[in-house]
């Protein structure tokens, strides 16, 4: 008999956070660069197939929120109500990531990905991942009206300010300094009809 779905979503779900936690103790006791992929899969008991199914690289492994920050950033504009403003929407979802990426738990994940190239270059490439999608689901927004150019640059300062944020003395007043300044570009460029909103 095979599993209902629900049930076979749940198991998945929570494989996919047994390899993450496994591999993320693995790589604060041993070192990032010292444990590989078929130590990760043998310490969660999983088959090397089955991680893979789950994480498409090691890099992957250490940012297993990686399809959840996007997605949220994306609902942030496509789940608005209608005629809520859009610049508070983002502010509000970037001050919980960076609540999330700058809780103390966090620290030693941030000073492992900061010694690795290999961490900082994956960093690096996910945020612009994240700023194209973002840019996208701007540019499709029925209410707001943007040229390419437009969506792709208030993607990148959105992007943006959640890693300088993150790494300021004080992230949640770094995020409301960048925001004003972002709210600021936008009342200027924004869709006409939004300046009188936002």
């Amino acid at each position: 008999m095979t599993e209902p779905p629900g049930r076979r979503e749940r198991k998945k779900a929570a494989t996919r956070q047994k390899i993450a936690d496994t591999a993320l103790r693995l790589f604060l006791d041993r070192g990032y660069d010292a444990v590989g992929i078929r130590d990760v899969a043998a310490e969660a008991d999983v088959a090397v197939t089955t991680l893979f199914a789950h994480f498409p690289s090691k890099e992957a492994l250490v940012f297993e929120r990686d399809d959840d920050f996007e997605q949220r950033l994306t609902r942030a504009v496509t789940d608005r109500p209608p005629h809520e403003p859009l610049i508070p929407a983002l502010r509000c979802e970037i001050h919980a990531l960076v609540r999330h990426c700058t809780a103390d738990s966090a620290a030693p994940v941030w000073r492992m990905i900061d010694e690795s190239p290999a961490l900082r270059a994956y960093e690096e490439s996910m945020r612009l991942r994240h700023a194209d999608s973002l840019a996208t689901t701007l540019a499709a927004a029925p209410d707001l009206p943007l040229t390419t150019t437009a969506a792709r640059t208030l993607a990148r300062f959105v992007i943006d300010a959640y890693s300088l944020a993150r790494e300021a003395a004080e992230p949640a007043a770094a995020v409301d300094e960048i925001f004003e300044m972002i709210d600021a570009a936008w009342k200027v460029a924004g869709p006409p009809h939004s300046s009188h909103r936002e």
